[in-house]
């Protein structure tokens, strides 16, 4: 166990695990809505999908200007919008569902990727596109993720209340207004840029699990969508912290640490949350 001086001091002594700190939480403030919205549309599995469908972009950028902020941003995002685009076009025009035919994309988009980067004869590097390292984010690294957690958080607020009518009602708010497109367009835009910035502190595969499981054991804390969004961000966060300490004190790659902390926080709301929580299920009837 960590004593209670372990809990603070790497933060204190060293300014790389400040930044991965500070970098990290940002983050898990900054998806937190967007895991809640994900799992309410019914939309949860495509977080993962489009976490690969960047892949390409991302790879084609390190190819072209290596670890560069701006070459990893911008081929991540236009790969990860495409892939959604190319989703929205397939379902529109065949009435494939949107989640089958991510389902039928991300592994093209995968194998894509990694043949790039096979290509490119840089294979050791696919470690740190798929899996990254929270104790390895720069200046630069972090000045990108604050920007993103302010955007998202701005934007969010703008379509909150489009985006909530069209989880819950959509047919009523296309009878009202014509925002449920665009509160969708702009949501998805906003999920692939998390996952963009993401992916480049806890790696492409790890921050899908930051963005879902917090938002997933929010649901048995509460059935109110602040709360749902208050604690996604505060397991996020929470996640992070223990997170990058074991990572510190027992040398493990720091995503993977986060993730499974995570995990953790889910698997003690699955049994311990007041709503639908396993422990305060009522008793099944015994038969006379």
């Amino acid at each position: 166990m960590l004593a209670a001086a372990q809990l603070w001091q790497p933060f204190h002594e060293f300014v790389f695990m400040r930044r991965a700190l500070l970098g990290g939480l940002v983050l898990a403030c900054s998806t937190a809505p967007l895991g809640v919205f994900l799992i309410l549309r019914r939309m949860s599995l495509i977080g993962d999908a489009v976490a690969h469908g960047i892949l390409p972009g991302a790879a084609l950028g390190f190819w072209f200007a290596g670890l560069s902020l701006p070459a990893l941003t911008l081929g991540g995002l236009g790969a990860g919008l495409g892939m959604a685009g190319l989703a929205a076009w397939i379902t529109r025009r065949t009435g494939l569902r949107e989640d089958a035919s991510l389902a039928a994309i991300y592994p093209i988009s995968l194998a894509s990727g990694v043949l790039i980067l096979g290509l490119a004869g840089k294979r050791l590097d696919l470690l740190h596109l798929l899996f990254g390292s929270a104790l390895a984010v720069d200046g630069p690294t972090l000045e990108g993720m604050l920007w993103v957690c302010g955007v998202s958080l701005l934007a969010m607020a703008l379509i909150y209340k489009a985006l909530l009518l069209d989880t819950l009602d959509p047919l009523f708010l296309n009878s009202v207004s014509r925002l449920g497109p665009f509160a969708h367009g702009v949501f998805l835009t906003l999920v692939v840029l998390n996952l963009v910035i993401g992916f480049q502190a806890i790696g492409a595969l790890m921050v899908v699990g930051l963005m879902m499981l917090p938002a997933a054991a929010s649901r048995f804390w509460s059935r109110r969508l602040p709360v749902l969004i208050g604690v996604a961000a505060v397991f996020g966060c929470l996640s992070v912290w223990l997170g990058l300490l074991l990572s510190f004190h027992y040398s493990l790659p720091s995503g993977p640490a986060i993730v499974l902390v995570a995990g953790g926080l889910y698997l003690l709301s699955v049994v311990f949350g007041p709503v639908h929580g396993l422990l305060r299920r009522p008793p099944l009837p015994t038969s006379p």
